[in-house]
């Protein structure tokens, strides 16, 4: 066993612990987080006095390993541009865990991300929750999937419309696909229902793909910029009785009372770097502090690699310099997204049962720039 002792402990589930411990099993879950536990014989002990200690970072909209670091055509398996429409992708199998971002975001004290294909396409795939330690994605799986990406705007514009002419070429356009293909997988189902005993309906992987997304399993997770594309997400989202998230929400405080009346997942960023498209031009700082003062939980995403995975601290820390409260800060990169992806019941708090991934600072990271984490363990294991 190991006991994490004497730190700052930021259990994310209840109050601060100014000088608490954490007691970590063989099996490499949280065995107890509280005051002077009691330990047996034998016990490791890390000494965390002047430390410190919080929940693995979670990011929950990024594309690392599957857009690779240093690599930008060999490393670049995160759009399948050959289709707009490509649901029946899977973004576990371009993940290659041996990139070096991932032990750059462990060095960050960020131990698991969302993770999946890019915008390029309309529909462009599922989502995966994994940690960021381990030499196979099959073992470092959480969930799989946690959603469907969708993109609106400018990225399938640019990939399509603009090259070559080819759907979708507006606004209307992507909707219009989205809409289409939603459409055929509420057939597709009703069809297979009806259809009578040796007599299958022909399989189609994508529509498959999709109908964890009507059943309500799992989110349609929705590329929108700007406030007139979050909107038609919701629009489309309330015509088919799905679930959505809104990632990115660049122009999120414009219509601020509309997200907080609505109230699908947030997921802001990233906010960090130039305004490189015109979706981008009112992009700020503040816009997560305004979501949160209409009474929204946010998650401040960096979409890495645009975002180097390492500085999710670093722009929850600018986020909270422009307005959203510390503990609100901490709880966008930790409990909140854990929540978006369904993953709650193992990471982002330190609560007894759940996996012991567990960041140890010198300093606050959302308030130094000095602050570097000391040691990093995920299920237990220091991975520094």
């Amino acid at each position: 066993m190991l006991l994490i002792h004497g730190g700052y402990v930021k259990t994310m589930a209840g109050e601060d612990l100014p000088c608490g411990d954490v007691l970590v099993s063989d099996e490499g879950k949280i065995a107890a987080v509280g005051t002077s536990i009691a330990c047996p014989e034998g016990t490791e002990i890390f000494d965390a006095t002047g430390l410190l200690v919080t929940p693995g970072l979670v990011d929950a909209h990024t594309h690392i390993g599957l857009d690779e670091e240093s690599i930008r055509w060999e490393g670049n398996d995160y759009n399948e541009m050959s289709d707009p429409v490509t649901p029946h992708m899977r973004g576990i199998d371009g993940i290659n865990p041996q990139d070096e971002a991932f032990p750059l975001a462990l060095s960050g004290g960020v131990t698991s991300a969302v993770t999946g294909p890019g915008s390029a396409n309309v529909i462009g795939g599922t989502f995966s929750a994994i940690k960021l330690y381990g030499k196979s994605v099959d073992e470092m799986i959480i969930r799989d999937p946690v959603a469907m990406k969708t993109a609106f705007g400018e990225n399938p514009k640019g990939c399509y419309g603009q090259q070559g002419r080819k759907a979708p070429v507006t606004r209307m356009g992507i909707a219009a696909l989205l809409r289409d293909e939603l459409r055929k997988a509420q057939r597709y189902e009703e069809s297979k229902a009806k259809v009578e005993e040796g007599k299958p309906e022909p399989y189609d992987m994508k529509l498959e793909a999709l109908l964890p997304v009507l059943h309500g399993e799992i989110p349609l997770k929705c590329h929108a910029h700007r406030a007139d594309d979050m909107l038609t997400a919701i629009r489309i989202a309330e015509e088919f009785g799905i679930r959505i998230t809104l990632d990115h929400c660049t122009d999120g405080h414009l219509i601020a009372d509309i997200l907080a009346e609505k109230g699908y997942p947030v997921l802001v960023g990233p906010s960090l770097g130039d305004k490189s498209k015109f979706e981008l031009k009112n992009k700020t700082f503040a816009t997560a502090g305004i979501l949160y003062s209409h009474g929204l939980e946010v998650c401040i995403i960096t979409d890495a690699p645009v975002i180097p995975l390492y500085h999710l601290a670093l722009c929850a820390g600018l986020a909270m310099r422009d307005g959203l409260p510390e503990d609100a800060a901490w709880r966008a990169i930790t409990i909140n997204p854990a929540k978006v992806a369904g993953v709650d019941d193992r990471i982002g708090s330190l609560e007894v049962g759940k996996d012991a991934d567990i960041a140890i600072f010198d300093a606050n990271p959302l308030c130094s720039i000095q602050a570097r984490a000391k040691q990093v363990f995920v299920n237990g294991k220091p991975v520094l």
